[in-house]
């Protein structure tokens, strides 16, 4: 594929990037991109109007019905099995895909990363410079999280009992569906969540919400209405918690097969060329920072956002970069209530598997290295990740996210409405 250097348009600013992009996607970015601010594509806006958020807590609300899905338990492969289920339902064909973690038969509490008590929030002195993971500065009032790994920690005696669960040995599942494209069904855009969580609670946010979105946006563009000149597959990784390991499994063994038609003639590419991949990893807390004794706001701040990262050091970081900011300008014209903002130090989620082979963003509530790693969410690998703790005002910061995604994928992969 040859290398290219474009110039992307977005919101008045001038992005050059230089990559391997085929020509299609430069002609989507720069007339996306280029449209007025108050302009949204009539089709895609139409799309976009499908999502609801009644719809999107019921899936949330659903999915933790089985505990925290830690990674290699029963209520965990119940979820995949669930989840396979709806996405069959939603005219969505599913595909499931194992993979084996060497590692020996543990205890919840022991498959946990075990964590220090959590130091006291402290003031970052001025002109300190303290980095993060992914490169990230912190700053402001820091409130440093340790993972739950006591089961008693959950008051719930009923959901106690649920995530008591013993992790056995064998291969881990995770599913996937694909929306294939009518005139290019060789190239496909891969949208993601991880499915597992952990804590003890009921990964609600962490990441029943990014899963929840992802299902969200296979339901809408699987309607029998709905054609798209690209592939998209949506893919609920397992066992992100545990380092990824779903995801990279799929690019271990789906990667050397991109853009080979099997059998030889059919027109049918099981594995499509990836243009970009996009992550979904926790989507309704921002509260904010914390305060000096280290409490925080009990509702969603009026100023939170999606914060759309990308990963400026990897291999495909300019490329990443324009894939980030041509979202943001999705968001501009899609999202209802809450804007965007771009962040370059993505890390530690699935999307960090293929940054350095497709450009490869992540959308979340809040920016990784700088505010979870500083303690902006106090439900995050918490007996309270639960889906009582939360408030409308949380799951529309998840639907704001949805929108955002679904009206920029809808233009890269060429949708259209059938009458």
């Amino acid at each position: 594929m040859p290398w290219k250097t474009f110039i992307v348009v977005i919101g008045g600013l001038l992005v050059g990037c230089a990559g391997p992009v085929v020509e299609e996607q430069q002609s989507i970015a720069v007339s996306a991109a280029s449209a007025y601010p108050d302009f949204a594509d009539t089709m895609v806006a139409a799309l976009v109007g499908r999502l609801d958020l009644g719809r999107y807590k019921a899936t949330i609300e659903a999915l933790t019905q089985f505990g925290d899905r830690l990674a290699g338990t029963a209520r965990n492969q119940r979820a995949v099995e669930w989840i396979d289920a709806q996405l069959r339902s939603y005219g969505c064909p599913t595909e499931r895909m194992q993979f084996v973690v060497d590692q020996s038969p543990t205890t919840p509490a022991e498959a946990l990363q075990a964590g220090a008590e959590p130091p006291p929030a402290e003031v970052i002195a001025s002109g300190e410079i303290r980095r993060s993971v992914g490169g990230s500065r912190l700053r402001g009032i820091t409130r440093p999280m340790a993972p739950n790994d006591d089961p008693a920690a959950q008051p719930d005696e009923t959901l106690r009992a649920l995530n008591a669960q013993e992790v056995a040995p064998g291969p881990s599942e995770q599913v996937y569906c694909t929306k294939v494209g009518t005139t290019r069904p060789d190239e496909m855009y891969i949208v993601g969540a991880h499915l597992d969580g952990r804590g003890f609670g009921e990964g609600a946010d962490d990441n029943a919400s990014g899963t929840a979105l992802v299902m969200e946006l296979a339901r809408v563009f699987s309607g029998p209405d709905v054609e798209t000149e690209r592939s998209i597959r949506f893919a609920l990784w397992n066992d992100e918690e545990g380092g990824s390991f779903g995801a990279r499994a799929y690019v271990e063994q789906r990667g050397a097969l991109q853009g080979r038609e099997a059998p030889a003639g059919s027109g049918a590419y099981p594995e499509p060329t990836w243009l970009g991949m996009i992550q979904h990893d926790m989507m309704l807390f921002d509260h904010g920072m914390p305060r000096a004794d280290g409490s925080l706001g009990s509702t969603q701040r009026p100023e939170a956002d999606v914060n759309i990262e990308f990963q400026s050091s990897a291999e495909l970081g300019d490329e990443a970069m324009a894939l980030a900011f041509f979202f943001l300008d999705a968001n501009e014209r899609y999202a209802t209530d809450y804007p965007a903002a771009v962040g370059s130090h993505m890390t530690s989620t699935d999307s960090d598997v293929f940054m350095d082979i497709v450009p490869a963003i992540s959308l979340r509530e809040n920016e990784r290295g700088m505010h979870v790693e500083a303690g902006w969410n106090p439900n995050w690998h918490q007996a309270t990740d639960l889906f009582v703790t939360y408030a409308d005002e949380d799951f529309r910061l998840g639907l704001n996210a949805a929108q955002t995604t679904l009206g920029a994928v809808a233009e890269l992969a060429g949708v259209r409405l059938r009458e």
